[in-house]
C-alpha cells in the first residue's frame, strides 16, 4: 500500500509528499472491517495540520463514494482536479469536473460518482464551519524581508 512521506519538518512547518494525482488508487483508507476505500487518503495529520483536514481522492469511471453523508460540525470544499462526474447534495445532482470548486455545510447529504471516462480526483478540505471572520480575511502580514534562495 502507498505510503505518505515525510519531506521536511522545522518548528513552523512541515512538508509531505502524497504522491503523484495519478497513483492515488495505490491508497486505501480502512474505516472498519467492512469499510474499505480505494483511491482516498487523509494527510491533516501527517501534515499537522491544526485546523483542517484534507484528503484526496480518486474514483475509476463508473464508481462513486456509495453513501450518502453529512458532517456534525464540519463544512467541506471539494476542489475538482481532473476527469468528470457528478455531484449530489440533498438529492441535487449536478455535473463536475476540473476546475469545479463544490461548498457543502455539515448538515448537507452528499455523495460523489465518476460517470465519465477518465479517473475523477478531488482535493477536499474539511473545516469548522462559521469561523471565519472579516478579521481572518485580513489575517496575512506581508514582510519587508527580501526572499533568498
Amino acid at each position: 500500500m502507498k505510503q505518505i512521506r515525510n519531506i521536511a519538518a522545522a518548528a513552523n512547518f512541515s512538508a509531505i509528499d502524497m504522491g503523484k494525482l495519478n497513483e492515488l488508487g495505490d491508497y486505501l483508507l480502512e474505516l472498519g472491517p467492512e469499510i474499505k476505500i480505494p483511491g482516498k487518503v487523509f494527510g491533516g495529520t501527517a501534515a499537522g495540520a491544526t485546523g483542517a483536514e484534507f484528503s484526496f481522492q480518486t474514483f475509476r469511471p463508473g464508481t462513486e463514494t456509495g453513501f450518502l453523508h453529512t458532517h456534525k460540525n464540519h463544512e467541506e470544499l471539494y476542489f475538482f482536479l481532473s476527469g468528470s462526474g457528478s455531484f449530489q447534495v440533498d438529492g441535487e445532482v449536478f455535473p463536475v469536473g476540473e476546475g469545479s470548486v463544490v461548498r457543502v455545510a455539515p448538515a448537507g447529504r452528499r455523495s460523489v460518482r465518476n460517470n465519465g471516462t477518465q479517473p475523477l480526483t478531488m482535493l477536499c478540505v474539511q473545516y469548522r464551519s462559521d469561523t471565519f471572520t472579516t478579521e481572518d480575511a485580513a489575517d496575512g502580514e506581508l514582510l519587508k524581508d527580501p526572499v533568498e534562495w
